[in-house]
């Protein structure tokens, strides 16, 4: 690919993106073709239907999640690289607003790898974390791939997504319970 064609491909890529976030799989092309300032033939040339454009935007988010989760696999602290790869996720989930259910629909095999890769990607950092014993033992992927779905699907029509599906993940992942605290000598009443 030429350099001119290279560089309209990622500043397409970036706006749609940002599109995406805002109006969902919905968004409009000749808003992304203006906002990148090209016309819409350049859009058509690179991603020639509106499911071209969600899977190579879905396709990036997937790529860039992994290779965060390569990042994160050498990080000191297991517990902190495992909840920062969850946070990553969700925010990314939630914020896509209906692109998963936009590709769904075209039902292409890049869809259905997507759920795999994350899985080979984060099982690592589970895996460090069982293993330190900062996660129970028997917490799998696939069950926090679920409770981050659940997360994403119950806030991507938030105003603010990305922050409402972190703040449910932050509940869920510490408990919305407390401990009682035995009573010490301090506190127990004379």
């Amino acid at each position: 690919m030429r350099a001119d064609a290279r560089r309209n491909y990622e500043l397409l890529l970036a706006v749609a993106a940002e599109a995406v976030a805002e109006h969902g799989a919905d968004a409009s092309l000749e808003q992304i073709a203006r906002t990148a300032g090209v016309g819409s033939g350049t859009v058509r040339r690179h991603f020639p239907t509106r499911h071209a454009l969600l899977e190579a935007v879905f396709r990036e988010r997937i790529d860039a999640l992994c290779a965060r989760a390569g990042e994160l696999a050498g990080a000191p602290d297991p517990r902190a690289a495992l909840i920062e790869f969850l946070i990553e996720i969700t925010r990314a989930a939630a914020t896509i607003r209906g692109l998963a259910e936009a590709l769904n629909r075209g039902r292409t095999e890049s869809v259905y790898c997507a759920s795999d890769q994350l899985a080979e990607a984060g099982e690592p950092l589970v895996r460090r974390a069982a293993e330190a014993g900062v996660l129970a033992p028997d917490i799998t992927f696939a069950d926090l791939s679920t409770l981050v779905t659940g997360i994403a699907l119950a806030t991507e029509n938030d105003p603010d997504p990305g922050t409402t599906a972190t703040r449910l993940l932050s509940l869920a992942m510490t408990g919305f319970t407390v401990t009682p605290q035995e009573p010490t000598s301090e506190t127990r009443p004379a």
